[in-house]
């Protein structure tokens, strides 16, 4: 399956691997690149190190290409970005803050650029800054999020791009792959399809926690402070919600969020932890592998 996406990135299937903040490794990566699509490495709660150890190893298990995701609002930001322009992955994405400043010096390196964007006047800009690509992120993704939805996305912002533009939010099978390309878009980003796969290195719990979860089960802490998180409903987000829709001042809500993610997705605490996935958890039945999964929307 030929598009812009998969000449930009000389990959055979136009989909990319979401980053997920300290299990995205290099054995997730490279079983997605092995796969036909484009694994990614979450420096997202690693040091400098932690990445340049997984991009060697990522080029032990794969001939193939793979990038790493930077997380700009991290304080190691700048070291972590040391370690790719020196060993160059194919590409870089980024969350969390303004790719702009960075775009220029990654190219310089032979590093493809795509930022990940949630509005149009965002893509506009990194698009006028020299980005190769981006992705367009909606509300129903896992994580951090926007405050507008994948469709909307689309319509608003393909047709006033002329980069290739990957879609993401709420694509977990083969019809979220086949809209996505009708709509435009060069590729699709996976993020919580991929968190329940036997590469993953997550917790079984948390795993489980998916499988179980029906449409109505995700929920989105920290709209009140601008600080949208969207994961599974527990113990601990029906304490936070209740929290941040009272009269308690919102200053100590995002101190509340501290280490939640970690505790659920890496220690398996899932009631007390906090499981981020994206809305369309209902056709995730079963952990596969990354293979199993790609082969299946291709079949499909």
């Amino acid at each position: 399956m030929e598009s812009r996406l998969t000449k930009l990135l000389s990959i055979k299937y136009p989909i990319i691997q979401g980053a997920m903040a300290e299990i995205s490794d290099s054995a997730l990566a490279s079983a997605v690149s092995n796969a036909g699509g484009a694994g990614i490495i979450g420096a997202g709660g690693h040091n400098a190190k932690w990445v340049s150890d997984e991009i060697n190893k990522a080029r032990g298990l794969t001939e193939e290409t793979f990038g790493v995701n930077v997380v700009l609002m991290a304080k190691n930001k700048d070291e972590i970005l040391d370690v790719i322009y020196e060993l160059k992955p194919a590409f870089v994405t980024f969350g969390a803050g303004n790719p702009v400043p960075y775009i220029d010096k990654l190219k310089s390196a032979g590093v493809i650029t795509i930022p990940v964007v949630a509005n149009l006047k965002q893509a506009k800009k990194v698009e006028q800054a020299g980005a190769d690509a981006m992705v367009i992120e909606g509300l129903e993704a896992g994580g951090h999020i926007g405050r507008l939805t994948l469709m909307a996305l689309m319509t608003n912002v393909i047709p006033n791009i002329s980069i290739p533009v990957i879609a993401a939010g709420g694509i977990v099978d083969a019809r979220g792959l086949k809209a996505a390309l009708a709509m435009g878009a060069s590729g699709v980003q996976m993020g919580s399809r991929f968190f329940v796969s036997k590469e993953c290195p997550a917790h079984e719990n948390a795993k489980m926690a998916v499988i179980q979860a029906s449409d109505l089960d995700t929920v989105v802490l920290g709209q009140t402070i601008r600080h949208d998180v969207r994961g599974i409903r527990s113990k601990f987000t029906d304490e936070y919600l209740s929290l941040e829709f009272s009269d308690n001042p919102r200053s100590i809500l995002s101190g509340k969020m501290k280490g939640v993610y970690t505790k659920a997705v890496c220690h398996g605490d899932i009631e007390n932890g906090f499981v981020q996935i994206g809305q369309s958890v209902d056709p995730i039945k079963s952990i596969l592998s990354c293979k199993e999964i790609i082969s299946m929307m291709m079949e499909e």
